[in-house]
C-alpha cells in the first residue's frame, strides 16, 4: 500500500515530496486506521495528475478547503482502504518556519477542531511525520515559540473559563458551558505542550499527553444545575491554577 501510493504520487508534476503521516507514521495506528499522506509541492499542483492515476474518491484543488493550514487535499478509496492525501505548499511552510522561529503564529478555525488548529501544526509535521520521497527540513521546537505559545494559549484559557464562569454556568447553559469548558481545558493543554517544546499536530488526546487528562471526569458529570455548572468551572480553573487535574 505505502510504496504503491507514493510512487504514483510522486511521479505527479509539482510533487517534491510526499510523507506517511498520522497514527502510522506514530506507529500507534489501528488495523482499520486510514493511511494519510502529505504531498508537498512547489509552484502548482497537476490535480488532474492524480485524478488520472484512477483511484476511486475525490480530489479537490488547492484552496478547496478554505486555505490556511488544510488548504485542500484528496479523499481516496484504494485497494479496499481509506486514503487521504493532504496538500501542502512549500513556500506557505517555508513561511511558516520563519514565523515559527520568531515565535508568531496565528489560529484558524477548522471543522473538528475544538480550540482551533495553529499555523505552526505545518512546522511539527516536519518532525513527526515519516519522508518517503523527497527531502524536508526537520525544525527544532523553536524556543521564542514555545514562549510565546505558552502565554497567548494559556492566556485563552484563562479568558475563556472566565467567560464561561459568567455568561454561561451561571445562567445555567449547560451546552455552552460543556462546550467553552473543553474549549478551556485543550487552550491550556496547548500552552503545556509548548511550554515542553512538544509539539501538537491535533486535538485527539491532547489533554491526556499535557496532563490534564483529569478534566474528563469533570466534564463527563457536569450536571444541570447552576451549582453543578460553577462547580464544574472551579474544578477546571484549580487545574489550570495549580497544573494537577480537577478533583
Amino acid at each position: 500500500m505505502c510504496l504503491h501510493v507514493v510512487e504514483r504520487v510522486a511521479s505527479v508534476a509539482g510533487v517534491e515530496a510526499v510523507v506517511l503521516g498520522g497514527s502510522r507514521a506514530r506507529g500507534v495506528h489501528r488495523p482499520d486506521s486510514d493511511w494519510d499522506f502529505g504531498v508537498y509541492y512547489r509552484g502548482s499542483l497537476d490535480t488532474q495528475g492524480i485524478r488520472a492515476i484512477g483511484w476511486e474518491g475525490q480530489v479537490f484543488e488547492p484552496g478547496d478547503w478554505g486555505g490556511g493550514v488544510f488548504n485542500g487535499g484528496a479523499w481516496l478509496q484504494i485497494d479496499g482502504r481509506r486514503v487521504d492525501l493532504i496538500y501542502r505548499d512549500l513556500a506557505d511552510v517555508e513561511r511558516r518556519i520563519v514565523e515559527a522561529e520568531a515565535g508568531t503564529f496565528s489560529v484558524e478555525r477548522l471543522s473538528f477542531y475544538v480550540a482551533g488548529i495553529p499555523t505552526y501544526t505545518v512546522v511539527g509535521e516536519l518532525s513527526g511525520n515519516r519522508v518517503l520521497f523527497g527531502a524536508l527540513p526537520r525544525v527544532v521546537y523553536p524556543v521564542a515559540l514555545s514562549d510565546a505559545a505558552r502565554e497567548r494559549w494559556h492566556t485563552d484559557a484563562v479568558q475563556h473559563l472566565d467567560y464561561t464562569r459568567r455568561a454561561c454556568a451561571a445562567t445555567g447553559d449547560v451546552v455552552a458551558t460543556a462546550g467553552n469548558l473543553s474549549r478551556t481545558v485543550l487552550c491550556e493543554a496547548h500552552s503545556r505542550m509548548a511550554a515542553r517544546r512538544d509539539w501538537v499536530l491535533n486535538e485527539k488526546g491532547l489533554a491526556e499527553k499535557a496532563g490534564l487528562g483529569g478534566a474528563a471526569s469533570t466534564l463527563a458529570a457536569l450536571g444541570t444545575t447552576v451549582e453543578a455548572l460553577m462547580d464544574a468551572c472551579d474544578a477546571v480553573g484549580a487545574a489550570i491554577d495549580t497544573g494537577g487535574a480537577p478533583a
